[in-house]
């Protein structure tokens, strides 16, 4: 009886548990990261965290020649999850899950897009179980998608053995979105160009970040056609750069800024009730990330984080407090 209770302690611990659950990690794993993502390997099963983002600096710097839009901004990574879970199967097809209603389980979730990239540049024939458990809000401008794709692409390279470089995996993620070449890398970082030049930045902000996310989705696409680059609200990218390295919250409060926003507030008024009621109830800024509708506030204290959510709580249904990491 001792030798049998000793092996189901041996399959108990730590080590194995860390396969068999989702949510945040405990720091204690081994598979925990400050950030690089949760990463395990166990018979041929790959389980992958996907971050969500904020920008904190979003400018619209013109338009190009190609029609699209010159961005310039900077994006933290803060610690509400999705996890991608991928399993090879024999039969050569992709097959994605999800404990989400709302998404689409074929070929337009950027997931599948991701894996049928892959699988085609490089020929790959073994199919693929993909589980997707969501907890990042679904159009609300928190680069869920984004995240999503790039953890695919991240965990294929590692379940392929593909040893793609982080360039690489940019230049592949690229084709699926703008943002998932940031997702690659994640953390703190500079965007550029059209979205696929990304710049990590050593950051040591630390705080509280409350996210709302309104009942009602936006279309990015629908935003962007509207842009008037005369006109447009201008932020100073290089300043809030400057704040971020050298580590001065006042600065960063002071230079952070969305040229989207005004864009987004004229169709969703709503949005200006949340960042009102957020600055009413102490936070040090409230600012919309990406093309909206989701609105954050910065804390530097746990409970002004807390009044916020507690105020926001009875007026809006999504609410998150998180940290920057």
């Amino acid at each position: 009886m001792s030798v049998f209770l000793y092996v189901i302690w041996l399959f108990l611990t730590e080590e194995n548990l860390a396969f068999i659950r989702f949510g945040e990690p405990d720091k204690r794993s081994f598979w925990y990261n400050e950030y690089n993502h949760s990463q395990e390997r166990h018979d041929m099963e790959i389980v992958e965290k996907a971050p969500a983002k904020i920008n904190l600096g979003l400018d619209i710097v013109g338009k190009r020649q190609d029609g699209f839009h010159e961005l310039s901004m900077i994006m933290v990574s803060v610690d509400l999850n999705d996890y991608i879970t991928i399993t090879e199967i024999a039969e050569d097809q992709v097959i994605v899950n999800s404990n989400s209603c709302k998404l689409p389980l074929n070929s337009k979730n950027d997931v599948c897009k991701a894996a049928q990239l892959l699988k085609e540049r490089y020929q790959i024939s073994t199919g693929l179980e993909i589980t997707l458990q969501k907890s990042i809000p679904i159009c609300a401008g928190l680069g869920g998608g984004s995240s999503d794709a790039a953890a695919t692409l991240r965990a294929l390279n590692r379940l392929w053995e593909l040893k793609l470089s982080e360039e690489e995996l940019i230049e592949i993620g690229f084709k699926i979105g703008s943002d998932v070449p940031y997702c690659i890398k994640g953390g703190c970082a500079l965007i550029s160009g059209k979205g696929e030049i990304v710049e990590n930045l050593p950051c040591s902000l630390s705080a509280w970040v409350v996210l709302v996310k309104p009942d009602f989705g936006i279309s990015t696409r629908t935003i962007f056609k509207e842009i008037d680059t005369e006109t447009i609200s201008r932020v100073n990218i290089d300043a809030l750069k400057e704040a971020i390295l050298t580590n001065s919250y006042e600065d960063v409060l002071q230079f952070m800024g969305n040229s989207l926003e005004d864009i987004t507030i004229a169709r969703k008024p709503f949005i200006q009730k949340i960042k009102d009621r957020m600055d009413k109830c102490g936070a040090d800024i409230s600012l919309m990330t990406g093309s909206g509708p989701t609105v954050f506030a910065l804390c530097r204290t746990e409970k002004r984080a807390n009044r916020i959510v507690n105020s926001m709580k009875g007026f809006c249904r999504e609410v998150y407090k998180v940290r920057i990491i």
